[in-house]
């Protein structure tokens, strides 16, 4: 059988309960516009783009790494994830779905766009840090951000799949959704490769690709993605990685954020992966210039300054321990929530 392409809206698709084909979705994206909440207004937008006569959709980055730019991205490229989506988490028409997250990003339009190409029975709610509050349904797939798990930890035994993307998961809140008998995954993934691409179990330490995706490595030793049905190019990324063979990656931190002080590379995320069980506010790992070692490794707190016990550092390597502790009373953050460290240093 032909694949769907983003003309068709599967007969079995739901939204909010009721039964919806095209015109009916364009009459609800004019609603969502005019009279909609604000949460509304970005979806009723976004269905208008989807069922125009284009055949791609324009997106902003997330501008974790630069300035945000648009792009375009083809529609059909976008069924095609939400596909391989629904292939790889063995989702089937009629799935009852939550979607949380805000549809002004790529995560929360492929979230509408599973539903409509899969048959989906989909809840759309308002994407605050407490999605399940005063939800006693039970759900057999749903994609969050770490925040929404982190504050949901009570309720999520609701939902049978679970993925969580946007930021990484820390291992404090790995440690948490562990408990849950939820199959909970990390996923990987940008706007370019319209939203993930590869997920993990929580807990484990290398991601799988989803399926028609293959990986590899460039001579930075950063991922480079293969996705033909998802991309015309190929994806090189500024992710430095170490590729088990080409389904298979263990992620180790961004190529941006590596420090060499003295001549050893260290990988910020990974010495705040050790720090996380030691620190409770907001903090991260950075350089600053330094005569001597070429960069010199900060620990950056947000809030107010306190005393560090030295304990704290106690599972850091010989190299890992910050030579500065700066408190920065508010870290900046792109739209979506990541955080800026460059910025966030300069901003003292």
């Amino acid at each position: 059988m032909d694949n769907p392409t983003y003309y068709n809206v599967h007969n079995r698709f739901k939204l909010n309960g009721f039964h919806l084909d095209r015109d009916d979705l364009c009459r609800v994206a004019y609603s969502f516009i005019k009279e909609g909440e604000a949460y509304e207004r970005p979806v009723g937008a976004f269905l208008l783009d989807w069922f125009d006569e284009k055949d791609y959709i324009e997106m902003t980055t997330s501008g974790t790494t630069g300035a945000p730019k648009k792009i375009r991205i083809s529609k059909q490229a976008m069924v095609n994830s939400a596909l391989a989506t629904g292939d790889f988490f063995e989702l089937a028409p009629g799935n009852k779905v939550l979607h949380c997250l805000p549809a002004k990003y790529v995560a929360g339009k492929m979230m509408f766009v599973r539903a409509f190409i899969l048959g989906l029975d989909i809840d759309f709610v308002e994407p605050t840090s407490t999605p399940l509050e005063r939800n006693e349904e039970t759900y057999d797939f749903a994609a969050m951000v770490p925040i929404q798990a982190q504050h949901s930890l009570d309720k999520l035994g609701q939902v049978k799949k679970l993925i969580i993307g946007g930021a990484k998961v820390s291992s404090v809140l790995a440690e948490e959704l562990k408990k849950i008998p939820t199959a909970i995954y990390e996923t990987y993934g940008m706007t370019e490769t319209i939203t993930h691409i590869a997920a993990k179990r929580v807990g484990e330490e290398a991601f799988q690709v989803l399926p028609g995706i293959t990986v590899a490595e460039d001579e930075r030793h950063c991922l480079v993605v293969n996705a033909p049905a998802i991309s015309e190019e190929i994806v090189v990324t500024n992710d430095v990685v170490k590729v088990l063979n080409d389904h298979e990656f263990i992620w180790l931190g961004r190529i941006d954020n590596v420090i060499n002080s003295g001549g050893i590379k260290l990988f910020p995320e990974q010495i705040e992966e050790k720090l996380s069980h030691k620190i409770d506010r907001r903090f991260f790992i950075a350089s600053q210039e330094n005569e001597e070692l070429g960069e010199k490794l900060v620990l950056a707190i947000e809030g107010d300054p306190y005393v560090i016990d030295d304990e704290a550092f106690g599972e850091l390597g010989k190299y890992e321990k910050p030579k500065v502790v700066l408190f920065i009373p508010k870290f900046l953050e792109t739209p979506t929530g990541k955080l800026l460290r460059k910025e966030s240093l300069a901003s003292i």
